[in-house]
């Protein structure tokens, strides 16, 4: 019953409180200052350059807008610490010193309200760097109550909801977004300086492709079609290359429609990179280069912890077969096995079981294997190669044995950072693998690809050799970040609505 009473209570306050900002709004539009009437402030500066060039800066004035965050004093002298872009800074407001109009109105002023400032840079006696004020402009009322400073806003779902209220009562979480943006530019930079061409491909597809996942699925009203949001940027890319554009990549978001984990989340970021005449090895190198110097690049040094461990992003990373991985971790010698049979009770003989979805193949059991038993114990980067033909519908066969093909994946702290081949360009080989995609899908695997015609259409006028190469920009940023879930790095990820 306390508890109860003690919601109540709170509530009532926090509804006064609302209601005491309302009023205060109100006032000022009958007085004359209506906040909301103000299109724009011009500053020349911000805190954190005032501090960093604080002796060249002293004794000059200044204009700086950003949020008040905190108050004190507020009898004839008032200090506030204002936030913006680049941190905090403490404004000293004396009523003498001020127009006494303005400065009542400024004691009124809320935590949370907007101002604009032209003041005069100074030290107070305490040696705190400040902004002397000489006038103050209110330039939007805070109707919300910001988090208590102590108790914040520690809520992790409520920080992912509330990402504008996250950025602002904890600071320290735009750190993050920073290291992504700098990350971003940093692979534009990157392929760029490679010879790659930055390209776009449709979001909507009549058909889903390029990967193994299921798809969201949307209705064109016009022409009376379901069309599928783009489980990845593959097919559309490899055209490309049959029209001889060599070298070319694209950024954007992808759409799964999948679970959500600390790793997943329905809509995220890749980059996909094609280039003719290269193949798995050469994808290889660019991707060890690419991590390796954003991280030296960014943070200035390849040491970065991640989930509980120290990483060594060094170039030189191994580069391992799954069937070695496998064989190393799990005692199962998987190139010694001859048939299906052998190979799934082999598997089953360390607890692994296929899904029922998988055909019960050598290629499968070996997947699972590794998928269920090698995959957590990887924590420095790892290049796991020759994938099975079963689980990689759009990868070349090696040459060495057709069971396996020329693919790789990175992984990191157990975690798949990007996926590469040596592209299948053999429209005869690539229509059987979309054939035994759709006997899967007909056997109720929704994740299964579809035929694609027109990309068997564009194969059958030649594809040269090409190396492929996805990498998942989110899992790059949290290992760069230290973030230990995707919605840490993602501003506004997916969340269930509110009842």
């Amino acid at each position: 019953m306390a508890d109860k009473n003690n919601q109540t209570e709170a509530a009532e306050n926090l509804s006064q409180l609302l209601q005491i900002r309302r009023d205060k709004l109100k006032q000022l539009q009958e007085s004359g200052n209506d906040p909301f009437v103000i299109t724009r402030f011009v500053s020349d500066n911000d805190s954190g350059n005032i501090k960093e060039n604080f002796d060249a800066l002293e004794g000059q004035e200044v204009a700086i807008a950003g949020r008040l965050m905190s108050k004190r004093g507020m009898g004839k002298v008032s200090f506030c610490d204002l936030q913006d872009k680049s941190g905090r800074i403490q404004l000293y407001a004396r009523k003498d010193e001020m127009d006494e109009a303005e400065y009542n109105r400024f004691k009124k002023y809320d935590i949370g309200d907007i101002v604009g400032v032209h003041g005069v840079v100074f030290r107070t006696q305490r040696g705190e760097m400040s902004v002397r004020v000489v006038t103050v402009t209110l330039l939007s009322k805070s109707l919300l109550p910001l988090p208590e400073k102590f108790h914040g806003l520690t809520s992790t779902e409520l920080r992912y909801r509330q990402r504008y209220v996250d950025l602002i009562v904890n600071p320290e979480v735009k750190r993050n977004f920073v290291i992504r943006s700098r990350f971003i530019k940093h692979v534009r930079d990157f392929m760029d300086g490679r010879g790659f061409m930055e390209v776009e491909t449709p979001v909507l597809n009549t058909i889903s492709g390029g990967a193994t996942a299921r798809p969201f699925v949307t209705h064109h009203n016009t022409l009376d079609i379901d069309m599928y949001m783009r489980i990845a940027t593959e097919l559309p890319l490899k055209r490309l290359i049959v029209g001889g554009m060599d070298r070319v990549y694209e950024i954007g978001r992808i759409f799964r429609n999948e679970g959500m984990d600390p790793k997943h989340n329905p809509e995220f970021t890749t980059i996909e990179l094609y280039q003719a005449y290269a193949d798995f090895n050469d994808m290889m190198d660019l991707f060890e280069d690419l991590l390796s110097s954003a991280a030296q690049k960014i943070l200035g040094t390849y040491q970065v912890q991640w989930q509980g461990e120290d990483i060594d992003l060094t170039p030189g990373w191994p580069r391992m077969p799954m069937h070695e991985a496998v064989k190393q971790y799990c005692g199962i010698d998987f190139m010694a096995i001859t048939t299906d049979e052998e190979a799934v009770a082999a598997a089953k003989s360390i607890g692994v079981e296929l899904p029922e979805t998988a055909d019960k193949t050598w290629g499968n059991a070996l997947y699972e294997c590794f998928d269920q038993r090698v995959e957590e114990k990887l924590i420095q980067p790892t290049f796991i190669t020759m994938h099975p033909v079963d689980v990689s519908p759009l990868a070349k066969r090696s040459p060495k044995d057709p069971r396996l093909t020329e693919r790789f994946e990175l992984f990191i702290c157990h975690s798949e950072m990007g996926n590469a081949f040596s592209e299948l360009n053999d429209p005869i080989d690539q229509r059987q693998r979309f054939q035994k995609q759709v006997e899967l899908r007909d056997k109720g695997d929704d994740e299964a690809g579809m035929m694609d015609e027109d990309f068997l259409t564009a194969l059958e006028y030649g594809m040269p050799p090409t190396g492929g190469l996805g990498i998942g920009i989110d899992r790059c940023v949290m290992l760069l970040t230290g973030s230990d879930s995707i919605r840490e790095v993602i501003l506004f990820p997916t969340m269930k609505p509110n009842d």
